[in-house]
């Protein structure tokens, strides 16, 4: 009974003393924000046929459909042409700012509110890559993903160094005053009779949550900052958790679904999108991928074969590393073959939650001194490592895995 209780206490204790997978999170964090990025960038002059007023899918038909489903979407608060590209323009640039892990708590609800806004809008407009954005877009509001490789993680460690030094650290004023911006913003949707229902509860708790975390690092005392620590750890930790398994959902179905198909059973299956127009941007390249029958049949089965075992391949790293880069390396020539650059970039981000920590920051020291090497010169001194963390981030001495050690 005692090694029990020892064995749930140190359980315990990991989940709530740390957020665990910081590398895992900004890999996830970068990786969608640079996916939708890219995508409204790519989309730029095609934005009024997707999202805006005068599109097939018409403003009046979407109010008749959010009417229904109660979807959120702020292009539905008016059908102004200059509030369309002001939430367009939003999404793009909360999307850069999550990037750059500026003011990650709050950008990534911002980033949240571009997504939901425009593919909400026109809802048959998108694919499985924007079904997975859609999804890892409301789970990031949940991460601490600015630990590592952001502004903030940047931010945070200046302020230590400088304490360090007994110097006099200048409160933080950009936070607060992006707080009270916003939270007046909040005020005027939901007097203008905007916001109802979940979505004002959701948006309002939020607020309200930020505004504990301004309180508690404010007082003096400890206890509330740790109990607030606490809290967010569990919140991370278990958004992380729905992260992997919606990975694994996604790979779990997508495979026993072909299973069922008459095509996936006779090595087939990838023989037919590769020669349909929409998706053959390169044609010779296709047909060059189908001359023989066996390399069809193998990667058809192969295919099934990989998305069934997934799930099952966590429970042994080796495997699991094998298969993940199995699984990317099958993305990236979906990106080029077929031409779904974006559904492909989802993905991998989506797959990323999986890489082993060991790997990220190996990763994070070439991208250290490559950027040390460009501003010096080659010469310099390149800059430090991605191993000075905030003090919520577990000791570089001890990896943090996401869930099987990798």
């Amino acid at each position: 009974m005692n090694r029990y209780a020892l064995s749930l206490s140190r359980g315990i204790s990991r989940v709530t003393g740390a957020a665990l997978g910081p590398y895992q999170s900004a890999v996830i964090r970068i990786g969608f924000s640079v996916t939708w990025l890219l995508f409204l960038l790519r989309e730029y002059p095609h934005r009024q046929e997707m999202y805006g007023p005068d599109g097939p899918w018409s403003w009046d038909i979407a109010q008749q459909l959010i009417a229904n489903n109660h979807a959120f979407t702020a292009l539905m608060w008016s059908d102004s042409q200059i509030w369309f590209e002001i939430v367009y323009a939003l999404a793009a640039l909360s999307s850069l700012l999550l990037l750059l892990g500026w003011r990650t708590r709050t950008m990534s609800v911002l980033f949240m509110v571009g997504v939901l806004s425009l593919q909400n809008r026109s809802v048959f407009m998108g694919d499985g890559g924007d079904n997975v954005i859609h999804l890892m877009a409301i789970y990031l509001v949940f991460t601490r993903c600015g630990q590592v490789w952001s502004l903030d993680a940047r931010r945070a460690r200046l302020g230590r160094e400088a304490r360090a030094r007994g110097e006099r650290v200048v409160p933080d004023r950009v936070g607060p005053a992006l707080w009270g911006v916003l939270g007046f913003a909040l005020a005027t949707v939901t007097f203008a009779g905007r916001l109802s229902g979940g979505w004002l509860l959701v948006f309002w708790g939020l607020w309200a949550v930020q505004a504990l975390w301004w309180a508690g690092s404010s007082v003096r005392a400890a206890e509330p900052r740790i109990l607030l620590d606490v809290v967010a750890n569990l919140v991370h930790n278990a958004a992380l958790v729905v992260i992997m398994a919606e990975a694994c959902l996604i790979y779990a179905t997508a495979g026993w679904y072909k299973i069922q198909g008459s095509r996936w059973q006779d090595g087939t299956a990838i023989y037919y999108p590769l020669h349909l127009d929409y998706f053959s941007p390169w044609p010779a390249l296709s047909d060059l991928m189908t001359q023989y029958g066996t390399i069809v049949m193998l990667v058809t089965y192969g295919t099934v074969i990989a998305q069934v075992a997934f799930p099952f391949t966590l429970f042994n790293r080796r495997v699991k590393n094998v298969l993940l880069v199995v699984m990317m390396t099958e993305h990236a020539v979906i990106a080029v073959v077929l031409g779904l650059p974006f559904f492909s970039l989802a993905m991998i981000a989506a797959d990323a939650v999986f890489l082993p920590t060991s790997f990220l920051r190996r990763l994070g020291g070439w991208a250290t001194r490559a950027r040390g090497e460009l501003f010096s010169g080659g010469g310099g001194r390149t800059l430090p490592g991605p191993r000075e963390q905030q003090p919520s981030a577990p000791d570089p001495a001890e990896p943090t895995h996401v869930g099987f050690r990798a």
